[in-house]
């Protein structure tokens, strides 16, 4: 008789468990962040602090700690500023709502939308096909060649798509050598290579993003809050001189330490490595009509957002034009544009689900909460807080927040970091008597730079699911990575930003009311 019961037990311990709703991470998250909020509503009570500034630091730390422990997604947490500031009577609903229209959102849009059709149409695989057939087949130049095609790719498209790109022709080109060589006495050499190969691929696609300010999501906002908070304009030409030498730097930086310290081997080049990538040019076929118009509408955008400071701006009738105005000109021409193949235009409405619009959300989560604090009088009581700051060395606190910001972006999403980090730094450069760029733009730059973990950034979560690298090396790697991150971040901001930008880092900007 006991063994129907014993079946019915046994059954109940074998049936799959369904995953929790939140894990303890984020329950504590979802909990926490309203208690906080009510608690320093109701009992923090700062001299020289009106309650509209009080309710606005309730309000950034509980959305802090929901995008720090993804209680719920990151792009939901990013909607309620549009409930609590219009609650709080800090701001109407039409200014808040305001902020998720930004120009800045726009610019970050047309790009994704430009990527999608890169995409659509293979054009991105053939770019890096023969920017790697060009460069040979040892192995130094095909990991330099990988690595400078996916950072390349990566400062257009998300360093998301560069290396889900770059990845399979990769591992593509270690299968064949596999396949190819002649005996066993390669294979410690083949495993380095391999492994380089894969991680080089991920680093050059998170470096990438620094090249341009569509590259990114912590530059894009660097630029919204830039704007917001102080009225003056980073441009896109500008940033891309600052932006390319860095990520240069970083790539050459990272290939050197590639191949002569932490994958260091003795196979000099690489069997089967070109015809790999003969072969893969070949099933792409001829170029087709599409890539060309979307190459085309490519170097159109790239000429117009390079050119617009001191083209466009000094001719009346496109004097108001900027960089978002750009980005949807270039989207409506990808819409417009009939095609030939498969589809009846480039790219149509089916693409929109693709979009991360979530990501956009986000971005206008974060300038409606910088909005409020500057609103709310919080950002000015700050600054008076942070006076204390100023007889300490610019060039000490720039290295404490780019270290500090580039290991909290390990654990935390870069976007999320950046949003929550930056308005502080706009109120504590003007606190300490310095130009906004010296704290914020190293900040916005150590955001990107997570090669540590897995869960940094998609990029790494993609190498690792290769199977190739295991977490212990991906951190270890990661950290030498880091330390290399942090003293070109310095040294730019330094020495090549002010020459620029022709702006004195000891000077500070009033913020914008």
């Amino acid at each position: 008789m006991s063994h129907p019961k014993e079946s019915r037990v046994l059954t109940f311990y074998n049936q799959p468990k369904k995953d929790p709703s939140y894990s303890i991470s984020q329950l504590i998250g979802l909990i926490l962040g309203p208690l906080l909020f009510l608690g320093i509503v109701l009992w923090v009570r700062p001299d020289g602090l009106s309650f509209e500034g009080v309710y606005v630091l309730g309000i950034a730390v509980w959305i802090a700690l929901w995008w720090i422990t993804e209680a719920i997604p990151i792009p939901a947490t990013s909607l309620l500023p549009l409930v609590l500031l219009p609650l709080g009577h800090v701001m109407d609903s039409a200014t808040v709502s305001a902020q998720y229209g930004n120009d800045i959102i726009y610019l970050f849009l047309g790009g994704f939308i430009l990527a999608v059709a890169m995409e659509r149409w293979d054009l991105h695989t053939r770019i890096a096909l023969n920017i790697i057939k060009a460069i040979g087949t040892s192995t130094g130049r095909i990991l330099l060649g990988f690595m400078l095609a996916t950072a390349g790719l990566s400062m257009f498209v998300s360093n998301t798509a560069a290396v889900m790109i770059m990845i399979p022709i990769g591992i593509a080109i270690i299968k064949e050598a596999h396949e190819l060589k002649s005996d066993h006495s390669n294979d410690a050499s083949l495993s380095k290579f391999e492994r380089a190969l894969v991680l080089g691929i991920g680093y050059a696609g998170t470096m990438g993003g620094l090249g341009t300010l569509i590259g990114t999501p912590p530059l894009i906002i660097l630029k919204g809050q830039y704007e917001s908070h102080f009225g003056a304009e980073l441009s896109f030409a500008k940033w891309m001189v600052i932006g390319i030498p860095t990520v240069f730097l970083l790539i050459i930086l990272a290939w050197l330490y590639f191949k002569y310290i932490a994958f260091r081997h003795d196979m000099k080049t690489l069997p089967g490595g070109r015809q790999v990538i003969e072969d893969k040019l070949t099933s792409l076929g001829k170029v087709k009509y599409e890539e060309k118009v979307v190459f085309i509408v490519f170097l159109i955008a790239s000429f117009l957002w390079i050119s617009r400071e001191f083209l466009l701006s000094k001719w009346h009738y496109t004097e108001l034009v900027a960089d978002g105005t750009i980005a949807m000109f270039v989207a409506i021409l990808l819409f417009l544009i009939p095609a030939k193949h498969q589809y009846k235009r480039i790219l149509d409405w089916s693409v929109a689900k693709e979009l991360p619009w979530g990501v956009l959300i986000l971005f206008g989560g974060g300038l409606a909460l910088a909005k409020g604090i500057q609103e709310s009088g919080l950002a000015a009581w700050l600054g008076e807080q942070l006076t204390s700051l100023n007889g300490v060395s610019p060039l000490i606190i720039v290295i404490v927040i780019t270290v500090f910001i580039l290991f909290l972006t390990e654990i935390t999403s870069n976007t999320a970091t950046a949003t929550m980090i930056l308005p502080i730094l706009a109120t504590l450069s003007v606190a300490i008597n310095v130009h906004p760029l010296l704290l914020m733009a190293p900040a916005a730059m150590a955001a990107n730079c997570a090669y540590m973990l897995p869960v940094g950034t998609p990029p790494n979560a993609i190498v690792f699911g290769t199977g190739k690298i295991q977490i212990k090396e991906m951190a270890m790697k990661g950290f030498a990575m880091n330390v290399m991150s942090v003293i070109v971040i310095i040294l730019i901001v330094y020495f090549v930003m002010p020459l620029v930008l022709g702006i004195d880092m000891t000077q500070s900007i009033p913020i914008k009311h």
